[in-house]
């Protein structure tokens, strides 16, 4: 079979989807991290890298029981804290673009995030407390002006080795699979989740990369293609984009 064998960025803002009061709420904990900005970190554990740190304005999170093998990774949630006299009903909406538990969380917020449940001046207050009483709900993510994003991941190796993550998936998708499609065998087949949200493929197919996304959402579970997603000639750390749009 060859080839056919089967191989086990800026800064956006999510727009409030949902109101809270129609939904049920999970009590929880958050705490958040060290960062001199406030901003997210580009090695979190699901290897967005620079998009990681900075995309809806830095208000991103780590997860713990949520993570799921990585397919928490791009989810949306809206985090309000528990304390009536320092926090905000609405609380602020994140993006899980990390794995991390710490005394009993569920959200390890970026300093930026963990402020902004705060009412107005009382932000320094709520960082006294370090850890704090929370309710959570998965909320739809929406990028304004952005469609889906294939990134090359920067330990990809051109041409022997691929490794792809997606950025700006929007709505309440999960991404479950990514397949490559192998034009010599006319079939789709299976990339590796490597770690979080990427996935990856030893000898890639040579030409222009047709890829497929597994997505769990609202619209139940489906295949969506790529076709010509990423260029003959591809490089690391490169994020390619393309027609689709998920909400």
């Amino acid at each position: 079979m060859g080839l056919c064998q089967y191989y086990l960025l800026s800064v956006v803002l999510l727009l409030p989807a949902l109101c809270y009061s129609q939904f049920t709420f999970t009590s929880s904990r958050a705490t958040y991290y060290g960062s001199a900005d406030g901003l997210g970190t580009p090695a979190g554990a699901c290897g967005f890298g620079a998009y990681g740190k900075t995309v809806n304005d830095g208000n991103v999170a780590g997860v713990s029981s949520l993570w799921n093998n990585g397919t928490a990774c791009g989810a949306c949630y809206q985090v309000r804290c528990n304390v009536p006299e320092v926090c905000t009903d609405y609380g602020v909406y994140v993006l899980a673009t990390d794995y991390g538990e710490e005394d009993d969380t569920e959200f390890i917020l970026s300093p930026r995030a963990y402020g902004r449940m705060a009412l107005t001046d009382k932000s320094e207050e709520l960082y006294t407390f370090g850890v704090v009483d929370v309710e959570f709900l998965r909320v739809p993510c929406r990028f304004r002006g952005y469609n889906v994003m294939f990134k090359v991941h920067e330990n990809s190796k051109y041409p022997q080795y691929l490794a792809v993550s997606m950025l700006y998936v929007g709505g309440q998708n999960d991404v479950l699979a990514v397949e490559i499609w192998q034009e010599d065998c006319k079939e789709w087949v299976a990339m590796r989740r490597a770690f979080g949200a990427v996935f990856d493929i030893f000898n890639p197919p040579p030409g222009a990369i047709n890829l497929r996304m597994q997505v769990s959402g609202s619209a139940g579970l489906r295949w969506v293609v790529a076709n010509n997603v990423i260029p003959k000639v591809w490089k690391a750390g490169v994020a390619y984009g393309s027609a689709i749009q998920l909400a």
